[in-house]
């Protein structure tokens, strides 16, 4: 049973990137590199992170590296919530195998540290054109192939088996352009998978970022929502002038971005909601928003627990 207080709220090592300033790929980094970013998740307050693969692909380690991981966690006062899969598609025609072999062993993994959530997508790598753009959702990236979408579902399916065999769950990423790139698309590939173990992140900052038409955030959260079991957390300003086909928008803090987070965290709990959440940030000072993003979704957490409307109840955890 989650309360306010004790609900998981990771911060997403992302911002770290995948490299040390000397070039050594996280994976093969020191103890004492490892140890110096999650001191710094601590100081900010986080008691759970998200490692990511795009920063520490656990998948890479051998045993004893786990062990010193785990006892660097330890050290630091923090545990793991859920592990993401970032830009490592299952599909993708030439990593495809070897993407689903790490998804494998990822959900193998999670339990050892704690988590309850694995966390995939279909999105793959950035583009040149993505690469050089000042925020890379600005310039055009990969589309999924239609063709792809059975192998998509029968892969994700077969995830969900190993999940629900290890105690955890599957959780799908909503992206622009891939099976999951609108709130229909993903409600009905959800519906196709057809797994209880595997559930929606219903990140829709993903969307609410391009500059293209798109439907009112109210209307997709609540297609989405009721399938959401994971929550990569993120705002952006949004500005649009259909008439002359402009459209502007910026990362910002949850409290200041387009999307009313009270009211939509809120709604959520009333449809169940009770996974992890994962604060997100681009640009600036990408930990720092979110240290302040994990002390605002715990006050809309407190806030709803005393409510009588809500029936001031804590909600179902795993």
């Amino acid at each position: 049973m989650f309360t306010a207080a004790s609900w998981p709220i990771a911060g997403n090592m992302l911002a770290f990137g995948g490299k040390t300033s000397e070039g050594v790929p996280v994976w093969q980094a020191s103890v004492t590199y490892w140890s110096d970013c999650l001191r710094q998740m601590r100081e900010l307050g986080f008691d759970h992170i998200d490692p990511t693969d795009a920063w520490l692909p656990l998948q890479k380690l051998s045993p004893a590296r786990l062990e010193e991981f785990k006892k660097v966690l330890a050290d630091e006062g923090l545990k793991i919530s859920s592990i993401s899969m970032t830009r490592n598609s299952v599909i993708d025609r030439e990593r495809g195998e070897a993407n689903l072999a790490d998804a494998h062993r990822l959900i193998d993994i999670a339990p050892e540290f704690g988590a309850t959530i694995v966390n995939t997508g279909f999105m793959q790598a950035l583009t040149p054109a993505q690469e050089k753009a000042l925020w890379f959702w600005l310039a055009e990236g990969h589309h999924d192939d239609p063709a792809l979408r059975p192998l998509a579902v029968e892969r994700i399916r077969e995830l969900g088996d190993h999940a629900q065999a290890n105690g955890i769950e599957l959780s799908l990423e909503m992206y622009e352009d891939t099976f999951l790139g609108t709130a229909d698309d993903a409600v009905a590939f959800h519906a196709d998978v057809n797994h209880p173990a595997v559930g929606l992140n219903p990140d829709l900052g993903n969307f609410i970022r391009l500059h293209r038409p798109m439907p009112a955030y109210e209307e997709m959260f609540e297609k989405v929502l009721p399938h959401a079991n994971f929550w990569h957390i993120k705002n952006y300003t949004r500005d649009e002038d259909p008439a002359v086909g402009s459209y502007s928008s910026d990362p910002m803090p949850l409290k200041y971005g387009v999307i009313n987070y009270r009211k939509i965290i809120r709604r959520a709990l009333e449809l169940g909601y009770s996974g992890p959440f994962c604060c997100e940030h681009y640009g600036s000072d990408s930990i720092g928003v979110c240290a302040e993003n994990s002390s605002y979704i715990r006050q809309i957490l407190t806030s709803a627990e005393n409510s009588p409307l809500l029936g001031a109840t804590p909600a179902e955890g795993s």
